[in-house]
């Protein structure tokens, strides 16, 4: 299962695409890993934001996105436009989708420490957050129920 990692900063989104077998981390190609949204106060520009991420999720069959969240109040709280893309990216019906908090990352990392350096991954610098998030969405346990 290819699970997308998105890191959003002001009007563009960071992807990473990853996948895990047989306990096994792959990082899959991606022909752009940074998209802008260039009018965000736009209706007919959201929404081709929108089909775009929707065509590239199903382009490389990406089952889940997993969002790093940002804060809505404080010192790095993230702007409307950022939280535009977030609620975009919520309605591709077509994968799931979740939010990340930096501590729930944090916490993941901590029971699962990433097993080579990210400089080594062969990713851009600018990727490492959209990695980390994918890497501890792939990482986390989740309980049987």
């Amino acid at each position: 299962m290819i699970t997308c990692g998105i890191e959003i900063k002001g009007s563009e989104v960071i992807l990473c695409l990853l996948s895990k077998q047989d306990g096994l981390f792959q990082i899959a190609d991606c022909r752009q890993t940074r998209h802008t949204l260039n009018n965000p106060n736009d209706s007919e520009s959201v929404r081709k934001f929108q089909f775009m991420l929707k065509k590239l999720f199903e382009d490389y069959k990406v089952k889940r996105a997993v969002i790093r969240e940002r804060p809505t109040k404080g010192k790095f709280a993230g702007g409307a436009v950022g939280f535009k893309i977030e609620a975009a990216i919520q309605l591709i019906n077509t994968v799931e989708v979740d939010l990340f908090s930096g501590a729930k990352v944090k916490d993941i990392l901590q029971h699962n420490p990433m097993p080579i350096p990210f400089k080594a991954t062969g990713l851009r610098a600018f990727q490492e957050g959209a990695f980390t998030v994918a890497y501890a969405a792939l990482s986390e346990h989740i309980p049987e129920a």
